[in-house]
């Protein structure tokens, strides 16, 4: 996993894989969602965001206890460049989170090969939790606005994707704009059993892996892959 141990970017290591509450309230087991029909056209449904001041965050305290003790998915903005230091504060206060992180090379100006890790999508970290875990996590000062996610089951099936293709060390490019294309499944290879949408840039063929939620992803280079079209 290419984060530094000082700087985890999910806890538990299982998070995504753990059961979820589905939109019955009942619990949907993470490992049958590689199943769920996935469009890129589909967003996950928000309720309104909230932003956050050192003013009015005693105003996003838990109302009852009934949703103190719901456990819920919350995308969390942070503040600019602040979101090692808020999945840290996370960490410390053990509220489960993920914040997808990758590994990018680049020369520094005296030519030397430097290796940094950097967030995927900037400024996110989503958190999974009760309302007292949401509200420790908006206290710590790393916060610009929160998100209730309404349809969980869309988002960890997109994250747990894009964990497992954080995991295959494949350089990543991060994709601000979903981009149309054909629907396809690698059938062999590193890749096998991603799915994902064609994108062709500059004769080069790549596999994009998308975050509805955001409608944002990541794309990789194929490499002599099978694909079939979904």
């Amino acid at each position: 996993m290419p984060f530094l141990k000082s700087e985890p970017c999910i806890w538990p290591e299982n998070l995504l894989d753990l059961a979820i509450p589905g939109d019955t309230g009942g619990l949907v087991d993470a490992n049958l969602l590689a199943d769920t029909p996935a469009s890129l056209a589909s967003c996950a449904v928000l309720e309104p965001e909230v932003s956050v001041s050192s003013a009015d965050s005693r105003s996003s305290a838990p109302q009852n206890e009934g949703d103190a003790n719901a456990s819920k998915w919350w995308a969390i903005y942070t503040k600019p460049r602040f979101e090692k230091k808020f999945m840290r504060q996370l960490f410390e206060s053990q509220v489960p989170f993920y914040g997808p992180m990758i590994s990018r090379r680049f020369r520094s100006p005296n030519g030397k090969l430097r290796l940094s890790i950097e967030p995927l999508f900037p400024n996110y970290v989503f958190i999974h939790g009760t309302e007292m875990q949401r509200y420790t996590a908006v206290c710590t000062g790393s916060v610009s606005r929160w998100m209730p996610v309404i349809n969980p089951i869309e988002l960890v099936t997109d994250l747990r994707q894009i964990h497992n293709l954080i995991l295959t060390e494949a350089p990543l490019a991060p994709e601000l704009r979903l981009q149309p294309g054909q629907r396809v499944r690698v059938r062999s290879g590193v890749f096998k059993g991603f799915e994902g949408v064609i994108l062709r840039r500059e004769n080069q063929v790549r596999l994009l892996i998308a975050v509805r939620y955001m409608g944002r992803g990541a794309s990789v280079a194929l490499d002599d892959c099978q694909l079939e079209p979904i």
